[in-house]
């Protein structure tokens, strides 16, 4: 019996925001990296960070995926910043000009540049303070971003955290338009089910009623929790895992004024085993707790297994 083809695996890089201000001390307001595109001193910390996950990909001779610091740089979250729409647009392409720059130093063969966005309110905390939204009004709110990250030359547009489909449907449809390729990660809770309350599979499915992505793929949980959100049918759509280091819930992170980063290698073992059932999985990375140590522990520990090398 010949062994499973295996997708051609990225490195990416792990939860840049925790990472600075746990380890680095940095405040970021309203957890905005971008903020830092704007001096000097932050351009050379994002620096520091970014190729961290260079040397990773470099130690393990896989693809590297360079994902802007543009979580937050939407235009709702710039205005709680101080941010118009000129200084958004700015900071989008300065942050695809900083990873590029990065890129052409590495000497890798293979640099993906990622433009990546957020969702429109807060990722963890869904109708705290998020408008009413439908995939027309994602799509119009989310366009400006894209149009600056493609203009600034993106490889791909990737949205992370996202809790519900509507959301989703915007922002694939504003890729579209500017064409490049998208894809769309959504979030789970302890018990494996979104925000929203509804499955994966049931937003999954939704979405792909309309124009699918390019590709899905779940960040900002534990693996044990990405475990009970998947079925037979969502688990070979997922094609990038970015996980937690901590098994604690959205809410307990957010009040937490210590950093959970678990263990390094329990969190590689848990990660190699979920593997397992995602045959379809090319991006491997963290997520909040997680460092490069984390990132570099899955990655040494996918390399001892010949199936998943």
């Amino acid at each position: 019996m010949s062994a499973p083809v295996v997708p051609v695996r990225h490195v990416t890089d792990g939860g840049l925001e925790t990472d600075l201000i746990f380890h680095h001390g940095v405040d970021l307001p309203d957890f905005a990296a971008f903020v830092l595109l704007d001096d000097d001193d932050g351009r050379r910390l994002l620096g520091e960070y970014y190729r961290g996950y260079v040397e990773i990909a470099r130690a393990h001779g896989a693809p590297l995926r360079l994902e802007t610091p543009t979580w937050r740089a939407s235009s709702d979250w710039g205005a709680r910043l101080g941010y118009d729409t000129d200084a958004m647009h700015r900071v989008n392409v300065d942050a695809v000009r900083l990873l590029q720059r990065i890129a052409a130093e590495s000497g890798l063969p293979v640099v993906q540049i990622v433009g990546m966005l957020g969702p429109r309110g807060d990722g963890y905390r869904p109708g705290a303070w998020d408008p009413v939204t439908g995939p027309d009004d994602a799509y119009r709110y989310h366009r400006d971003q894209v149009r600056a990250l493609v203009e600034a030359g993106a490889d791909v547009i990737a949205a992370y955290t996202l809790n519900d489909a509507a959301e989703a449907q915007g922002i694939v449809r504003a890729a579209r338009e500017a064409g490049i390729s998208v894809e769309i990660s959504f979030t789970v809770e302890t018990d494996g089910l979104l925000a929203s309350g509804r499955t994966l599979a049931e937003t999954i499915a939704e979405v792909e009623a309309s124009d699918p992505p390019d590709g899905y793929a779940l960040n900002c949980a534990h693996p044990d929790h990405f475990e009970r959100a998947l079925d037979a049918d969502t688990a070979p759509l997922i094609v990038g895992i970015r996980p937690n280091a901590s098994r604690l819930s959205h809410a307990e992170l957010d009040e937490s004024e210590i950093l959970d980063d678990g263990d390094p290698v329990e969190l590689a073992d848990r990660m190699a085993q979920l593997l397992e059932r995602m045959p379809s999985v090319r991006v491997i990375g963290g997520c909040c707790g997680t460092d490069s140590r984390h990132v570099a522990a899955i990655w040494e520990r996918l390399g001892r297994d010949p199936v998943r090398a």
